[in-house]
């Protein structure tokens, strides 16, 4: 919630106004939270420490800075295979209305989709912004009541938040105390064993 507050007015970062374990770096390792667009995307930049103690600068900060091997992409949602953050460089979006609903009801794939949409035990959330009409729409599509300010989820995680059955879910994952990682493919172990 740090770097909402430290945003000017009509910009917005690539994740809902939500306070979880592990800050932005936590958030980055578990490819983030509740969206629903492709999250690797609205990081540009990244300079993490890699297990075996190197630091790695991938991207930079701009949309196209990358010549090679695009190491930023693997890294966010890796769950701290690849390393810790040290720092991230962010895309943020511009947008000139706001608005945070909830509703009781399961998590569904919903049609007049928000930027974020996740479940807290029997309730659904949307997260969503940009043009005032847009906003409008949306509002009136997903119904529910307006949310003030943010939540902090972080006293629900206090053996970290990890993939499995728990109170949150999103369109990726179900989120528990203390739960797992997704299982690495063969390929990316190999990569992490290289960094």
């Amino acid at each position: 919630m740090e770097i909402w507050a430290a945003l000017p007015q009509g910009l917005f970062p690539p994740f809902p106004p939500v306070e979880l374990p592990g800050g932005l770096g936590g958030l980055l390792q578990r490819g983030g939270f509740g969206q629903t667009f492709f999250f690797a995307a609205e990081v540009l930049g990244l300079c993490f420490r890699t297990p075996k103690g190197r630091v790695v600068r991938a991207g930079g900060l701009t949309v196209k800075n990358v010549q090679g091997y695009d190491l930023v992409r693997p890294f966010v949602g890796s769950f701290g295979a690849l390393g810790e953050v040290l720092e991230a460089t962010l895309r943020l979006r511009p947008g000139r209305a706001r608005v945070f609903l909830r509703r009781p009801g399961e998590l569904y794939d919903h049609p007049y989709r928000p930027r974020f949409l996740w479940q807290e035990k029997a309730h659904t959330y949307a997260f969503h912004f940009g043009h005032p009409l847009e906003v409008r729409r949306f509002q009136e599509a997903f119904g529910g009541q307006e949310v003030a300010g943010s939540l902090d989820y972080r006293e629900w995680f206090p053996r970290g938040m990890g993939v499995g059955p728990g109170p949150l879910a999103d369109l990726r994952f179900g989120w528990a105390d203390g739960g797992g990682c997704p299982e690495m493919p063969e390929v990316f172990k190999r990569l992490a064993e290289a960094l």
